[in-house]
């Protein structure tokens, strides 16, 4: 069984399944949600930023072992599962509104979903049946396309208001092809076949192979969903499903909508942080950098994003 059939299966689709790329609008029955309070006096100091940058990218960010932060180069299709029609498309709509924001390309209605969000009253329970149903969706036989044995746990058992999977594929940049053989990958001749790369240079720095997001499942469980406003839900679920976010990370020290959870006066949706995070990931795409590089390389464009910001409102 498929990546598609493995949600419907399940009998995930007990309210209708959103698929568009609109602008986000209002929310029906959102939440009030706090006014925005000014602060003045902002000073900005490099070396500070620097490090807070830094740290922030080090928190949140979680490739697979080895390998570079992915990001989506294919069109981004959003569906969504046992969730009322309405509260639904609003929730398909930001997300895919975020995604064009980043400059990605939109499915339209009825395209086949890469990001798919379940909504379910025991959010653990039903990580552990998918997982249990359809193992070869969440543990792949080529190593580094996902999380480890660890994070897998943590998503089946782990005490998440929302909890993913991502997926991510290395790919040759120089074709566009994927770098890593699949099971069911057969040559011409019927054999297997396994990708050859020709090397254009050999660095330290700078790689030819990039790395893709594939897909990502998310679940919510329904509960803690009623503690947050729909629009910091829907921003929320935006973050996660644009970039590799650690399930488990401490994010208390941080200006992100990945508090609203334990705070939901945190922020009201996506922080000023949180876009600079997606910018800087985004803006990174054209670069050839190797995993160890790739942090530094996110947490300069974000220290010059946040300063521009700040100069901005001098």
């Amino acid at each position: 069984m498929g990546f598609p059939g493995l949600i419907l299966a399940l009998g995930l689709v007990a309210g209708p399944v959103s698929h568009a790329g609109q602008d986000g609008g209002t929310p029906p029955q959102a939440q009030q949600v706090p006014a925005e309070t000014a602060v003045e006096g902002i000073v900005v100091d490099g070396r500070r930023l620097r490090e807070q940058a830094r740290d922030f990218v080090g928190e949140i960010a979680a490739p697979p072992r080895a390998r570079g932060l992915a990001l989506w180069r294919d069109t981004v299709c959003v569906g969504v599962a046992n969730l009322n029609a309405e509260l639904a498309q609003y929730l398909v709509d930001r997300i895919s509104t975020v995604a064009g924001d980043l400059g990605l390309d939109v499915g339209e209605p009825g395209c086949e979903p890469n990001i798919v969000i379940a909504f379910d009253v025991d959010g653990a329970g039903l990580a552990d049946a998918l997982v249990a149903r359809e193992p070869r969706n969440f543990r792949f036989s080529i190593a580094n396309m996902h999380g480890d044995s660890a994070d897998l746990r943590s998503f089946r058992t782990g005490d998440h208001p929302v909890r993913w999977w991502t997926v991510s594929v290395p790919v040759n940049s120089e074709t566009g092809d994927r770098a890593v053989r699949l099971p069911g990958d057969v040559s011409p001749t019927g054999g297997p076949s396994a990708p050859v790369i020709a090397v254009f240079a050999a660095s330290r720095i700078n790689t030819q192979i990039r790395d893709d997001m594939y897909r990502i499942i998310v679940i919510v469980d329904a509960d803690d969903a009623a503690r947050v406003s729909l629009p910091q839900l829907a921003d929320y679920l935006a973050l996660i499903s644009m970039a590799q976010i650690d399930n488990d990370a401490e994010t208390s020290a941080f200006d992100t909508v990945l508090n609203v959870f334990d705070n939901p006066a945190a922020a009201e949706g996506l922080t000023d942080w949180d876009w600079s995070y997606l910018r800087a990931l985004y803006a990174s795409r054209s670069e050839r950098t190797t995993s160890g590089a790739q942090a530094g390389l996110l947490a300069r464009i974000i220290e010059r994003d946040r300063r521009a910001a700040a100069q901005a409102q001098d």
